[in-house]
């Protein structure tokens, strides 16, 4: 039903010079090196990003290379375009999407260890894997996405209707107040609108506190983290969104995003409470035939919701499913999931660096002809 594709004990890179290597072996940067997102392209090569929420990061767009029958990454589209301290190239990605024309639309949040955004970092950039090149790249400003307290998480796009949903956690000082929110994307004027601002399912839930196995997520503080998982039907009519510190699903008529001209008190009470998942959730992703995919961190796998009578179920479940972060759909009917151990990398605790399936990436098979929403 399930397996490894890949796995690490720790993150490790096909370094271009001898330099860059023994930098990163002598810092120890791969002790906070965290695989956040996984997906394939239409050629079946994999990718993989890893957030600069430390200093040190060698690139954060990465493609899977194998070396010697060892899986590392590969800096893509290339060094230069992940150069840190470069507003116009990549400084720290976590979500982004493989579209159904083949393009790469990626979030860059812009900030590097938790430090506020410089202007012109944050940016939804947009790249042509099969000409290998930049479409555009469009900066997100302040005013939508505050440099202080952003952390632009997740992203799901629409070509068909011509946008895109973006999360912001808004968790992006941990001395500064949460402040979780929607971001929408008109593709036809280029322009950005906030919505959800602060609303209280983009929030994190009041006083939540969660543990995977027994143990507190974070040792020594309780974990704040407001809009996260991002999921759009395949109709392209709801938009689906939690956050990481809660365990309901919320839902809203993207027609109400889409006319600009619906006031935002408007948009605030139509937000749709579907449930409880009974699980705390990072990533999401729909499919093509009503159901929405999402891990489990406390259930440690995937679970699903069937959109046509509102249920929630299990999928899959590992005890080495620590932290499972992204799921996508490799278009071949199977979904492609990733654990990367979160918790323990940033939350206070010792991690066996000698263990190989700290780090692993998963497949599991849904059913023939099931596709990612992209494909509706």
């Amino acid at each position: 039903m399930y397996k490894i594709i890949c796995h690490w004990s720790r993150l490790d890179w096909h370094f271009p010079n001898v330099v860059m290597m023994e930098e990163f072996e002598t810092n120890q940067c791969w002790k906070k090196a965290m695989p956040a997102g996984v997906k394939v392209d239409q050629q079946g090569q994999y990718y993989v990003s890893v957030p600069r929420m430390s200093q040190g990061i060698p690139a954060t767009m990465n493609r899977i290379v194998v070396k010697d029958g060892k899986p590392l990454l590969e800096a893509f589209p290339s060094w230069d375009f992940n150069k840190v301290g470069d507003v116009n190239a990549l400084q720290s990605v976590l979500g982004y999407e493989i579209d159904e024309y083949n393009r790469m639309w990626l979030l860059d949040q812009g900030k590097i260890a938790y430090e506020p955004s410089p202007e012109g970092s944050q940016k939804l950039v947009i790249w042509d894997l099969n000409r290998n090149s930049l479409i555009d790249s469009i900066v997100i400003p302040d005013e939508i996405a505050p440099y202080r307290t952003s952390f632009l998480n997740d992203l799901v796009v629409d070509n068909k209707n011509g946008f895109v949903y973006l999360t912001d956690s808004g968790c992006g000082h941990p001395d500064h107040p949460l402040r979780g929110g929607i971001i929408v994307y008109n593709m036809k004027t280029k322009s950005f609108r906030r919505v959800l601002d602060r609303q209280f399912s983009t929030q994190d839930f009041p006083d939540f506190h969660f543990q995977i196995d027994y143990k507190p997520v974070f040792k020594n503080q309780a974990l704040r983290i407001g809009a996260d998982g991002i999921a759009l039907s395949a109709d392209r009519s709801t938009l689906y969104y939690c956050q990481v510190t809660g365990r309901n699903l919320y839902a809203i008529h993207t027609g109400l995003l889409r006319n600009e001209q619906i006031p935002l008190e408007q948009i605030n009470g139509a937000v749709q409470v579907l449930g409880s998942k009974g699980t705390t959730t990072d990533g999401m992703h729909a499919d093509n035939r009503g159901n929405l995919f999402y891990t489990m961190l406390e259930g440690k796998g995937i679970g699903f919701f069937d959109a046509r009578d509102r249920s929630f179920h299990k999928f899959v479940s590992d005890d080495r499913m620590l932290w499972v972060d992204g799921v996508s759909f490799d278009q071949k009917g199977s979904i492609i999931f990733n654990n990367n151990r979160l918790h323990e990398m940033f939350g206070g605790y010792e991690i066996d660096w000698n263990n190989p399936y700290n780090l692993i990436i998963w497949k599991a098979y849904v059913g023939k002809d099931v596709k990612s929403y992209l494909y509706g």
